[in-house]
């Protein structure tokens, strides 16, 4: 079954979003236009515009043309756990520069979390994330023995580590997430371009396959002019929904400048 029309009118007016092809002020296209472009009737077209609009992309109604009200795009819950995928889908250029993949010996620090023995053999990976080659985010993880060590025979700045060890047979399915802020230290100040001891969004992530068994603990920092944090939720809703966003152009440069 393919995406529902009103999901993929949705998702073309969100990339036109992101790449600045409709800036923040501008008029979307209204409702008669899009179902001329889309060769669709006003049902599918006015729920991709409510969805838009419940998301806080777009503002207007009630006779009045909807418009652009930001820039910042938000990540589902289900796609958090790849940062290529969420980028992408952005219409934005996720890259990445590897700057350790090593087998070791695993600190306490990440033993415990992965329920592993201190000692116990351990992939780990540092990476510097990009946007647009703007530096992001310096991921920290490490792996179970099994699973990281598939990483020795791919290019890490290739791309998507989870969709490589997914194609590999690894079971990357459910994630515990807990954010908080840190300092930088010397090498989140050089990988990302801000002061020692500047502020960042920490995101510490404890993947787990389908099963339960532990695969992977993150420790991953955001520059926080880039990406902001947020939480969705609901009375109806078991679980809140967390999501990641990009921060605009223009609040980017406030931040600095």
């Amino acid at each position: 079954m393919g995406t529902p029309l009103h999901e993929q009118i949705a998702a073309e007016v969100r990339r036109q979003i992101a790449t600045g092809e409709l800036a923040v002020g501008a008029q979307v296209p209204s409702e008669s236009q899009l179902c001329a472009l889309w060769d669709a009737s006003r049902g599918p077209v006015r729920q991709a515009l409510a969805t838009l609009r419940a998301e806080g992309l777009i503002g207007g109604g009630r006779g009045k043309p909807p418009v652009v009200r930001r820039q910042a795009l938000s990540q589902p819950f289900d796609t958090f756990l790849s940062f290529s995928r969420w980028v992408d889908g952005l219409g934005r250029s996720a890259g990445q520069r590897t700057l350790e993949v090593a087998l070791r010996p695993a600190p306490a620090e990440v033993a415990d979390p992965l329920h592993i023995d201190e000692g116990t053999p351990v992939v780990q990976l540092v990476r510097l994330r990009l946007i647009d080659d703007k530096p992001t985010m310096v991921e920290r993880s490490t792996f179970v023995e099994s699973a990281g060590r598939l990483l020795f025979d791919f290019d890490c700045d290739s791309g998507s580590i989870y969709a490589y060890l997914a194609g590999r047979g690894v079971d990357i399915t459910v994630a515990h997430h807990l954010i908080d802020a840190v300092a930088a230290d010397e090498t989140d100040s050089d990988l990302l371009g801000v002061a020692l001891g500047a502020p960042l969004l920490r995101e510490r992530r404890l993947a787990r396959g389908s099963g339960g068994e532990e695969i992977e603990y993150s420790d991953d920092r955001y520059r926080p002019d880039m990406i902001s944090f947020t939480i969705e939720n609901s009375l109806q809703a078991a679980q809140p929904a967390l999501v990641r966003s990009l921060r605009p152009a223009t609040e980017q440069k406030k931040s600095a400048s």
